[in-house]
């Protein structure tokens, strides 16, 4: 269950866990932090909506359309920071791209 006291290596390390769980039956046993997760098909189109299910239901998250940028869900470290950043927390030194503020005007 999430809570607010969710620290920064426990939200890598839940996503690290489930994205490792999904990918299991192609022997994919290790996720570096700045491994593509998409373009090398650990996670494939079904795997990522799977992931923006057990993102908001782990961590208590609206993820909105806007927010469905791919570059927000390309490596472990970019999801983190995406998760970090919905939940208030984006104080581990990444930039995130915003959640709508000044993009797609209409």
């Amino acid at each position: 269950m999430a809570t607010s006291e969710n620290s920064v290596s426990d939200v890598k390390e839940s996503i690290r866990a489930f994205i490792l769980a999904y990918a299991a039956d192609r022997n994919i046993t290790d996720l570096k932090d700045n491994e593509p997760i998409l373009t090398s098909n650990i996670v494939d189109s079904l795997g990522a909506f799977e992931m923006i299910l057990f993102l908001e239901r782990t961590f208590s998250l609206a993820i909105e359309d806007i927010d469905m940028d791919p570059a927000n869900f390309q490596t472990l470290n970019d999801v983190e920071s995406f998760v970090l950043g919905k939940l208030g927390k984006a104080n581990c030194g990444r930039e995130l791209r915003p959640s709508g503020e000044g993009q797609h005007g209409g």
